[in-house]
């Protein structure tokens, strides 16, 4: 298994980057390699995704999920087994951490090499900033899913 962690400062309020983050199905518009997603209920999607050039779909089950804190996840089913959890840490009250760990298992040697050079890392980082632009830009959440209180 592998591992990434990255973090980033977002200019909103906690609840602000937690509401967006849980709009699962906006993920394609900040999140490269993400064709789609559907939320099949409250704790399951279904991810469409191709990297570089390789598509894979699979199901993926929250967890754990406390609003404005945090929402961890594992794959079920198919061949890609991955897990994670994102938190959400105010800095104070316009101002959040966002912080995104995953481990995850490169499957052939494309995916190896990938890892070994970074990518996913760069991948990650590069999806965070995105993230950031996208609800910094909005100011607000394109919807208001809470998850468990």
């Amino acid at each position: 298994m592998s591992q990434v962690k990255e973090s980033i400062e977002v200019d909103v309020p906690v609840t602000t980057a937690y509401n967006q983050w849980t709009q699962f199905e906006s993920f394609p518009q900040f999140m490269v390699g993400v064709e789609r997603i559907d939320q099949r209920s409250d704790t399951l999607t279904h991810w469409v995704t191709k990297i570089a050039g390789v598509e894979r779909e699979f199901d993926a089950e929250i967890t754990e999920q406390v609003p404005d804190q945090k929402v961890a996840w594992v794959t079920v089913g198919g061949d890609t087994e991955q897990s994670g959890l994102v938190t959400f840490r105010p800095i104070d009250p316009a101002h959040t951490e966002v912080t995104l760990m995953m481990d995850f298992d490169p499957e052939g040697m494309a995916e190896n090499v990938g890892d070994k050079l970074g990518f996913v890392d760069r991948q990650v980082k590069g999806d965070l900033k995105r993230f950031k632009h996208f609800i910094e830009e909005r100011g607000t959440p394109t919807g208001e899913r809470r998850g468990q209180d």
